[in-house]
């Protein structure tokens, strides 16, 4: 057993090794591409920030004591030996550091993201699981319509609708802000209610292919109950694909949370965002991407472990 452990444990650190080595390349690409769109994006900060009307003078001084007026090759190089200092540069707005504004914004969007993956999990799994156990029924037709209804439902559609009802017409719950637990529902439901609807669809294939498999059958020989067997033995099996879909709809939360946050005034990374983009504040935005870049990768490294973990073939690959 001793053996055995080990070699898991080898191929696990290798796995992760390898992953975070795969991983560099692939930040430096997106902020490579981050940095020259947005510099390449209509608009100067300069005018922004004093205003059209400002003396040409004073746009050439600020202009210059932010450095903006050097060549683009020399701006991208400072931008990558601040990176490997671990220095983000500060806020061309505000004057903050970056980091320090990622840092204040950050936990607000981790846990609208958590939430809304909970949420969708709470209503996908059961969803899937009971369209799975009975299909080409009229329970499985309702199902495969909310799965499609919640696809269809874009988040700045939804996110005003549920204002409406939840926060104006009954009054249950706040409009806007981070006041409390109740300030988290309505974005959270706007957000898990669209990633629900996947969720839905991959539970019922993913379940509805294990049923087929003769462990299954065979469980069922032995005369266990059907719930022991699709709890027990069908569905524990079928969690395997999800894995994928759960890590890569998280990091799609956090993407399309921008949205979702502006909706409802939530104080996180999603809004800090798309602020930075409409001010052009370039290191603002460039530490805004990296950071989404970086959870989006922790995610994806995540489930792969998870893989490993839950799958042996994986592990024999990757050896």
């Amino acid at each position: 057993m001793l053996p055995f452990r080990g070699f898991i444990k080898g191929v696990m650190v290798r796995l992760l090794i390898r992953r975070l080595l795969w991983a560099i390349p692939v930040v430096l690409g997106v902020l490579t591409l981050v940095f020259f769109l947005i510099h390449l994006i209509p608009g100067d900060p300069i005018d922004l920030m004093l205003g059209e009307q400002a003396a040409q003078a004073d746009r050439e001084a600020l202009r210059k004591a932010l450095h903006l007026d050097d060549p683009i090759p020399a701006q991208y190089g400072r931008f990558l030996s601040g990176m490997l200092r671990g220095d983000l540069g500060r806020s061309l707005r505000t004057g903050r550091p970056v980091s320090e504004m990622i840092a204040a914004r950050y936990p607000a969007t981790l846990q609208l993201a958590f939430s809304a993956l909970l949420i969708s999990l709470l209503i996908a799994v059961p969803i899937g699981i009971y369209s799975a156990v009975r299909p080409n029924t009229p329970a499985d037709s309702g199902a495969l319509f909310l799965s499609l209804l919640g696809v269809s439902i874009p988040n700045f559609w939804l996110g005003p609708l549920l204002i409406l009802l939840f926060s104006i017409k009954l009054d249950w719950l706040p409009v806007s802000g981070r006041g409390g637990p109740a300030a988290l529902i309505l974005p959270a439901l706007t957000l898990g209610i669209g990633m629900s609807a996947l969720l839905i669809r991959m539970t019922r294939s993913s379940l509805l292919e294990v049923v087929r498999k003769d462990y299954v059958l065979a469980a069922r020989a032995k005369g266990l109950p059907e719930r022991a067997v699709i709890l027990k033995h069908a569905f524990p099996n079928a969690l395997i694909p999800l894995f994928t879909v759960v890590g890569l709809q998280f990091g799609a939360l956090l993407t399309g949370s921008i949205i979702t946050e502006t909706i409802f005034s939530w104080p996180g990374l999603g809004r800090l965002t798309l602020q930075a983009i409409q001010s052009r504040d370039y290191p603002l935005v460039q530490g805004c991407i990296l950071a989404i870049s970086l959870t989006y990768l922790f995610a994806n490294l995540l489930v792969d472990l998870l893989y490993a973990a839950a799958d042996p073939r994986v592990r024999l690959l990757e050896e």
